[in-house]
Parts: C-alpha cells; structure tokens; sequence
C-alpha cells in the first residue's frame, strides 16, 4: 500500500486504507519504517540513506524527493546517490547504487540529500515527463511554493529545460497523490482533453470533487481500485456517485493503478477514443435531421 501511496505514507492515509493492527504489524515486520513522526516509508528509503553515508555522497532524484517527504511515481530499486566529479567509488558500492556525479555549491546541499530547490530541478529535467510531474504536485502538496517552481524554470538551462518549464507550469498542488499525477501526465498529451485535479462539479444530482475533470468535454477520469476505497461502504458510495454524474450526462472513466502505472499505451488510447466520442456525440446533436 505504502508503494501505491507513492513510497512514503501518514499513518492516516494508511489507515484509510489498512486497519490499525496491520499497519503495526508491518511496523513491527519491517516492512514499513517510521520516516518521521507520523510518517511512514518503505525500507529502501532507510537504506538509502546508509548507502549515502558508506559512499561518502548525497541522496539525489526521487531518493531525495522521498527524504524530502515527497511521494513519487515508483520508489527506486537502488538509490539514486550524487557523489563529487572525481571521487573514486569502489565497484561493491557502484553495484548497490544509481550512481550520478556532480560538484555542488553548498545552497545545493541539505544534510545527506541534495537540497529541496536542486532536487526539483533534477527531477524536472531528468525523470521521464509522467515521473518528474508526480515529484512536482507532491512538492506542492507538501508546502513548496509555486514561486519556486516558477523560479526553478526561468533559470532552467539546457538540457532538459522545456520540460523543466512545461512541468513547472502544469504541476498542481490538488492533485492527491501519484496514481492521479501520472493519470494526468498521461491525459496531458491526449489533443483536445485539459483535465484539472479535484474540480467541483455540481450536478442536480449531485456534488463532488472527481479525480481528474474536463469541464468543456464533460469527462471524468478517476483513479481507481477497491484498495482505495477503504471498504464495501465507500466502494457502494462511489459507485453510486459515478451513476448519478452518468445520467446528468457526465462521461466517467475509471482507471486502475496497475494500468496507469504500467499499460499507458492502453490508457491513452481510451483517452483518446473518448475525446472522439464527445466530438461524434456533439455533431449528432448539432444536427437537424427532418423530413423535407
């Protein structure tokens, strides 16, 4: 579960999800480790940071975003770890890691992981789009300011400043977490489909706050599995939910985790079947069909 909720999770968060006795057994087992007070993470997160201290570097990437309390896409098998242009790595150490070298200024640095500012900056530039826009809107999320995002893009320089400045533009504090981030990465690059994070769409029905809404096309995407639902009570909410935004004339689409983190060639053709669809609908609608 703490890798679906993007590698590090609240104890509240897991216990929407898990009850209270299991999230302690994991605890117990090892198979989650505090992070911080009330924050959860998986083990490869702790032995990042020993891997960090044994290779005399700093946590870089989305293991820097994890030690920052971001989540992101997919914790990595091995951390990513920044050591100094010249510094000789011995081959057992190279094995353990993602090895990267760089020579920082000190506002760069923050303990063992590079700084909050300079992580951003790496992941915007060298992660793939649908990963780097994940690590942003959980930047968001967690208290870093727009303006920095903005900062971080008018400085940007090649390589990889256009997506640097594209993801700053469109990362979103709203979004909930990963699994919709990567969603939304997707939809991104869908023509003819602008869907925004939790948008509160009013219906005579009903009101709420979907995942992922295109107000003009009158698409809903949500980010979905009975993981997330908690129990039978909320899955029945929800799926109720879904059927009143239905018939008030709403298109819903629900996507599951594993093939929105794995199978985006199938998404993105539903995606694009879709925004065809409401195109079809509006020209049989706009047509007078009479007899002569």
């Amino acid at each position: 579960m703490v890798e679906e909720l993007g590698g590090i999770a609240t104890r509240k968060a897991l216990l929407q999800h898990l009850e209270r006795a299991d999230v302690d057994r994991a605890l117990a087992r090892g198979e989650i480790v505090a992070a911080s007070r009330g924050r959860y993470a998986l083990p490869v997160t702790d032995e990042a940071v020993r891997q960090a201290h044994a290779m005399c570097g700093l946590l870089s990437l989305t293991s820097a975003a994890l030690h920052h309390g971001w989540e992101v896409k997919t914790s990595p098998d091995k951390p990513h770890i920044l050591v100094p242009t010249k510094r000789k790595v011995p081959n057992g150490h190279k094995a353990a890691a993602h090895l990267h070298r760089g020579d920082l200024h000190a506002d760069q640095v923050s303990g063992i992981a590079t700084s909050r500012e300079f992580t951003l900056l790496q992941c915007l530039r060298s992660l793939p789009y649908d990963e780097a826009l994940a690590v942003a809107d959980s930047a968001l999320r967690h208290g870093e300011l727009p303006a920095t995002l903005r900062r971080i893009a008018a400085e940007a320089r090649e390589p990889g400043a256009p997506q640097v400045r594209r993801v700053a533009a469109e990362a979103d504090g709203d979004a909930a977490n990963p699994f919709e981030s990567v969603l939304r990465a997707v939809a991104r690059d869908v023509p003819g489909l602008n869907v925004r994070p939790q948008r509160l769409v009013v219906t005579p029905r009903s009101s709420a706050r979907p995942d992922l809404v295109d107000v003009d096309l009158g698409v809903i995407l949500e980010a979905d599995s009975f993981e997330w639902h908690g129990d039978r009570a909320a899955l029945r909410r929800d799926a109720r939910r879904y059927n009143l935004f239905v018939v008030d004339g709403w298109i819903v689409l629900r996507f599951s985790w594993e093939d929105v983190m794995f199978d985006q060639a199938y998404l993105r053709d539903v995606l694009i079947d879709v925004v065809a669809l409401v195109h079809r609908r509006s020209k049989v609608s706009g047509c007078s069909c009479g007899a002569a």
